[in-house]
């Protein structure tokens, strides 16, 4: 498939600014592969779609407040810094993105915070905006991250056109985030409340936890009419043990198991065995599943709204088959239905 089969008129309006005033309480679009039916529901609703014995995976996953503003030494300009990934804990050097790029050069010094004790040298150009910062902290590595952790915002999406907001720091996250290292919100799992997850348990359905560390590059652009020639950034996941038990054996009861995400999608595909059961995996994947793709592990997917020519539309399209999702798509433009990481949400069965 070619990536202009992937363009479709996304009114400006129904990107989310704001998550629903209840978690659960998005709405919900279900997509029946077999009848090619449509059905508008809430997010809570989606307990009737599942039975005792039914699995859904999740990616535990916990976002860093990513985004920082410091300011270089001497003119005092003011450079947004936004933390991709720890290379070094010891030597406390960071992958990062800068904007505006062009004023940040190799030797330059960043200063943060009011009494600007936390202090960054730009030691390499890595890409346009890409650099490589080394922190320049007198306190332990404890005392450092928590430094990070008081100077960086919740890292929203830039379409997100207003300034983050207290509500954002417990919104942009699960309720079952755990391992810290994602700068983007598995959003599909955002839906999920505390309520909703106890029902869930009471009515017999499974849980099982992967991680995978949603890096930028899920979100880049691609830039190429042939799909076979975009790479994806590498994202590092985990999935152990235990996880491995409780999917396979409900692949061989032949259950429902839902991937919650494409993040989750992602990770699960990544570790295939030759017969189609999930083997333990802890490294990076760099996986970009778009049509024709055959899945290995979940029957069952739920997923956000996606922009146009987005690699996570197209992996949702070789999912739910394209046409039929093309054809969602255009219902849920018609019906007003909120897009992106704050939107509304889909469940493929």
């Amino acid at each position: 498939m070619k990536l202009s089969h992937f363009k479709f008129d996304l009114p400006e309006e129904l990107l989310a600014e704001r998550p629903a005033e209840h978690r659960d309480e998005s709405r919900l679009m279900v997509l029946n592969r077999k009848d090619k039916t449509i059905e508008h529901k809430l997010f809570k609703d989606i307990i009737d779609y599942f039975d005792e014995g039914d699995l859904m995976i999740m990616n535990n996953t916990k976002v860093f407040p990513a985004r920082m503003y410091g300011e270089k030494e001497k003119t005092g300009a003011r450079i947004e810094v936004f933390l991709l990934r720890e290379l070094n804990a010891e030597s406390r050097l960071w992958d990062v993105l800068v904007d505006p790029a062009r004023k940040i050069r190799i030797g330059n010094k960043l200063f943060f915070g009011d009494d600007e004790s936390l202090v960054a040298e730009v030691i390499d150009n890595t890409t346009s905006r890409g650099r490589t910062l080394r922190f320049l902290y007198d306190g332990s590595y404890e005392e450092f991250r928590k430094k990070l952790q008081e100077l960086g915002e919740t890292p929203l999406p830039k379409y997100i056109n207003r300034p983050v907001e207290p509500e954002d720091e417990e919104r942009y996250q699960t309720i079952y985030a755990k391992h810290e290292g994602a700068v983007a919100a598995p959003t599909a799992g955002l839906h999920f409340s505390k309520h909703l997850m106890k029902r869930l348990e009471i009515k017999g359905i499974d849980f099982a936890e992967v991680t995978l560390h949603v890096g930028l590059g899920t979100f880049s652009a691609v830039e190429v009419e042939d799909l076979s020639k975009h790479k994806m950034d590498s994202e590092q996941a985990i999935i152990n043990d235990e996880t491995v038990e409780i999917v396979n054996n409900a692949i061989d009861k032949k259950r429902r198991v839902c991937a919650v995400g494409t993040t989750v999608m992602r990770a699960v595909e990544s570790s295939v065995s030759s017969n189609s059961r999930l083997n333990s995996f802890n490294g990076w994947t760099n996986k970009f599943i778009f049509p024709p793709y055959d899945f290995s592990i979940a029957n069952c997917m739920i997923t956000n709204f996606h922009t146009p020519k987005s690699t996570l539309m197209m992996m949702v399209a070789a999912f739910a088959d394209y046409d039929f999702l093309m054809k969602a798509y255009d219902e849920a433009v018609k019906e007003k239905y909120k897009f992106y990481s704050y939107g509304d949400a889909m469940l493929i069965i």
